[in-house]
């Protein structure tokens, strides 16, 4: 498995919304990390946008699982940017 750093840019005036759908995101998200995929996730600290840290076999199949995400479902979010990531060190890097 590889490991992906995935950022979210929530749409603007999307708080309410989100607040709305959290429950069904949180559930949707908490499937991945009870099959070992999700290793962290929360939003922004200025509520622009959230980083998720998953594994996945390739990035194409972690773009398909992503669109099924409530949040992107609703058009809350209004860019996404996924990376592949290398941790070298600290609580990730068993997964590299």
């Amino acid at each position: 498995m590889t490991v992906f750093a995935v950022e979210y840019v929530y749409a603007a005036d999307s708080e309410a919304a989100r607040d709305e759908h959290r429950p069904a995101h949180r559930e949707w998200l908490n499937g991945f990390v009870a099959a070992g995929r999700l290793l962290a996730s929360g939003p922004y600290a200025d509520g622009a946008g959230a980083l998720l840290i998953f594994t996945a076999q390739d990035e194409a199949g972690l773009l398909q699982e992503l669109k099924q995400d409530p949040f992107n479902v609703q058009n809350l979010v209004s860019a996404l940017k996924v990376t592949e990531w290398q941790p070298v060190t600290g609580a990730f890097a068993d997964y590299a």
